[in-house]
């Protein structure tokens, strides 16, 4: 599959993903966590790529992260405004 870039970044949700981690105070680890809580797999390592733009997100992880975080898909691409 041939991995496209948006501005220089391969997703449009790693910085509000990392955004709202640390305002919880959550580790990348815990997040993980979290995550697998709700039957999806992504390490610690993977987090840390889609906060820095270096990964591609697919649909059902960002739906994931989103339910992990308490925040909507829609906030974390940037389509509602900052809370």
């Amino acid at each position: 599959m041939k991995s496209f870039s948006y501005h220089g970044q391969r997703n449009v949700s790693g910085e509000r993903i990392r955004q709202e981690r640390t305002k919880q105070r959550c580790t990348q680890a815990d997040l993980a966590a979290r995550i697998q809580v709700n039957g999806v797999i992504l390490e610690r390592d993977c987090i840390s790529k889609i906060e820095n733009g270096l990964r591609m997100v697919q649909d059902f992880e960002l739906r994931a992260i989103a339910k992990a975080l308490g925040v909507t898909t829609d906030w974390l691409v940037g389509e509602e405004d900052d809370e």
